[in-house]
C-alpha cells in the first residue's frame, strides 16, 4: 500500500530524473503526471497512485521545497476543481485518458457553461437545447453567462436541455464542448472592478459528438451536482494558512497603520479574525470527509462563510484605511487569467467580493441546500416538480 514514505520516494525519484533546474515546466508537470503525483487519490494511469487524498500533502511539500514548478491552480481552477473530478466520476476510458493529463498540466483551459440570462439561480430552468441529428450528434443552441475564462478556454463543460417535454431537473443532458469549434462565441463581461474575467457565449448549431457526452442522455442534472458540490468546496475549502488570505491582508493593515486604531475597527477585526479561523478550521475538517468520498452538501456551508467573510472582510479593510482604501490601480478594460484577491489593492478586493455571494452558487440558494440537506427542514413547495419544461411559464 502506497504510504508516505513510498511517495517521498517516488518524489525523490522524479526529482531526480527530471531535475527542477534544469527541466522545462511543461516536461516537468508531464512527468509528474505520469508517475501518478498530481493526484495521488486518482486511479493508476490518470494521475494518481489510488492512494489516500490526504497523502497529497506530503508530495506538494517535497516538490515545494525542491523548487518545483506548479501547474497555476489560479489560471486552471475550473478545470481542476470542477471538470476533472466530473470526468473522473463519469466519464468513459477514453475521456478520461484524453482529457485529464492535459487537463491538469493546464495545456488546455477549461470552462464551465451552466448559467444563462433566464438560469442562474434556478439553474434547471435553462433553456439552451441539444438537439440530435440523424447521425447520432447534438446540435446545440443557446446563450451561457456568467462563464469565468472562456476567453481563454479549449474545453467546456456544458448543461443543455435535451427533452423539453420532462420536468426541468429531468430532461437535461451534460456535455463536453470544444470551444474552437464553428458556432461557438465569447463576448466579456465588463464587472463593477473594470475587468472582464466573466463572460458570455453564444452558441449557435455548434455540433458535439455523442462520444463528448458525459452520464446518460437525461441524466445531465444528476452529473451537474457532482460538479456544483465540488465547486463550492474549490471556492470555499481552498487550504489556506492561519492568518492567511484576505484576514492576512487585514491583520497586516492593521499592524502596519497604528494611526489609523480605534476600539470599534479592533473589536471588528477581532471578530472578524476568530470567524475566518473557524472558516479555515471547518474547511480541514471538510477535506478531510473527502478523503472518504465525494463532497456533500456541507461544501455549500463553506462557500456561504466564504462569500460573507470576503465582503465583509474587505469592507472593515476600507472603513480602516480610510482615503487609501479607495485606491485601485487600473480601471483599464483587460481580461486577466485569473482572480487575485491578495496580490491587489483594497479598493479591488472591495469591489471584486460583492460576486463572492453571486458566483458558485447565490447565498440564498445556497442557505435552501443548507437548510434543507444538513438541517433537514422542510423543503420549499415546487409546483413545477412533475410538470414539462415546455409547459412552464416563462
Amino acid at each position: 500500500m502506497t504510504d508516505a514514505a513510498d511517495l517521498r520516494r517516488r518524489t525523490a525519484d522524479l526529482l531526480a530524473a527530471h531535475p527542477p533546474a534544469t527541466t522545462e515546466r511543461l516536461e516537468f508537470l508531464r512527468a509528474r503526471f505520469d508517475v501518478g503525483l498530481a493526484w495521488v487519490h486518482f486511479p493508476e494511469g490518470l494521475g494518481g497512485l489510488d492512494a489516500p487524498r490526504s497523502l497529497q500533502a506530503v508530495v506538494d511539500a517535497e516538490l515545494e521545497a525542491a523548487g518545483a514548478p506548479g501547474n497555476d491552480p489560479g489560471r486552471i481552477g475550473i478545470g481542476l476543481g470542477m471538470a476533472a473530478p466530473t470526468i473522473l466520476r463519469y466519464g468513459t476510458d477514453e475521456q478520461k485518458q484524453r482529457l485529464l493529463r492535459p487537463l491538469w498540466t493546464g495545456e488546455e483551459v477549461w470552462c464551465q457553461l451552466f448559467s444563462e440570462p433566464g438560469a442562474g439561480s434556478d439553474l434547471a430552468a435553462l433553456a439552451t437545447r441539444a438537439v440530435r441529428d440523424d447521425g447520432g450528434d447534438w446540435i446545440v443552441d443557446g446563450q451561457k453567462v456568467w462563464t469565468s475564462s472562456a476567453h481563454l478556454a479549449r474545453w467546456a463543460i456544458l448543461i443543455a436541455r435535451t427533452d423539453p417535454g420532462l420536468p426541468k431537473h429531468r430532461g437535461i443532458s451534460y456535455f463536453v464542448c470544444d470551444m474552437t469549434d464553428p458556432g461557438v462565441e465569447v463576448r466579456p463581461l465588463r464587472q463593477i472592478t473594470g475587468e472582464a474575467e466573466f463572460n458570455e457565449v453564444f452558441l449557435t448549431g455548434v455540433r458535439i459528438p455523442d462520444t463528448q457526452r458525459l452520464g446518460e442522455v437525461g441524466e445531465g442534472w444528476k452529473v451537474a451536482r457532482t460538479t456544483l458540490m465540488n465547486e463550492r468546496v474549490a471556492i470555499g475549502g481552498a487550504r489556506t494558512p492561519r492568518e492567511g488570505g484576505m484576514i492576512g491582508v487585514a491583520a497586516a493593515d492593521w499592524r502596519a497603520r497604528p494611526e489609523l486604531r480605534t476600539h470599534d475597527l479592533h473589536q471588528r477585526l477581532l471578530k472578524l479574525w476568530v470567524e475566518a479561523e473557524v472558516a479555515r478550521l471547518t474547511g480541514e475538517r471538510l477535506r478531510q470527509q473527502l478523503t472518504k468520498g465525494q463532497p456533500g452538501p456541507e461544501g455549500s456551508g463553506m462557500k456561504l462563510a466564504f462569500a460573507r467573510l470576503a465582503q465583509e472582510i474587505s469592507g472593515w479593510e476600507v472603513e480602516f484605511l480610510a482615503e487609501d482604501g479607495l485606491t485601485y490601480d487600473d480601471w483599464t478594460m483587460r481580461r486577466p487569467d485569473g482572480v487575485d484577491f491578495t496580490g491587489r489593492e483594497s479598493g479591488y478586493r472591495y469591489l471584486r467580493a460583492k460576486g463572492n455571494s453571486i458566483e458558485g452558487g447565490t447565498s440564498e440558494v445556497l442557505l435552501n441546500i443548507v437548510a434543507e440537506r444538513v438541517l433537514g427542514l422542510p423543503p420549499e413547495p415546487r409546483t413545477d416538480k412533475d410538470v414539462a419544461w415546455k409547459d412552464l411559464p416563462r
